[in-house]
C-alpha cells in the first residue's frame, strides 16, 4: 500500500512537476464539480432537465454557465494530463512524445473551445 501512495505523491518520468500538480488539483476539483453537477442537474431542477427547452431555461442562470465551462475544463484537462500519463508507461521517444503532447494539446484546446461556444450558444438562446 505505501509503495501505490509513493508513486502517486511523485511526478513519473517525463512528466513535469507543474503537469503532476494540475493532475492532482483537477482530480480533486473534478469529485466537487461532479457532486455539484449532480445535484444540480437531477435534485434542483425539477423533473431534471428531460427536454432542449429545459435546458435552455437552465442555462439562463450566469453561474450554471460558468459551472458547466469549470466542469468541462476540468474534465478535459485531467483526461488528458492522464492519458499522457498512459502512453507515459510505454517510454515513448523524445520525438514521439513530442507528438502526443502536441496532439493531445490539440485536442483539448478544440474540446473546450467547442465545449464553450456551445454552453455560451444555448445561454444566448
Amino acid at each position: 500500500m505505501s509503495t501505490i501512495i509513493q508513486n502517486i505523491s511523485k511526478p513519473r518520468a517525463g512528466e513535469s512537476t507543474w503537469l503532476w500538480l494540475i493532475k492532482i488539483l483537477t482530480g480533486g476539483l473534478l469529485v466537487i464539480l461532479l457532486l455539484v453537477h449532480l445535484i444540480v442537474n437531477h435534485f434542483v431542477v425539477e423533473g431534471g432537465l428531460m427536454t432542449y427547452a429545459n435546458v435552455v431555461a437552465y442555462f439562463q442562470n450566469p453561474w450554471i454557465v460558468f459551472m458547466e465551462i469549470c466542469f468541462l475544463a476540468t474534465v478535459v484537462s485531467h483526461s488528458l494530463i492522464a492519458l499522457r500519463s498512459i502512453l507515459l508507461d510505454m517510454n515513448p521517444a523524445p520525438n514521439v512524445l513530442n507528438i502526443i503532447n502536441w496532439v493531445l494539446g490539440v485536442v483539448g484546446v478544440g474540446a473546450v473551445v467547442y465545449g464553450v461556444w456551445l454552453a455560451l450558444t444555448i445561454a444566448s438562446k
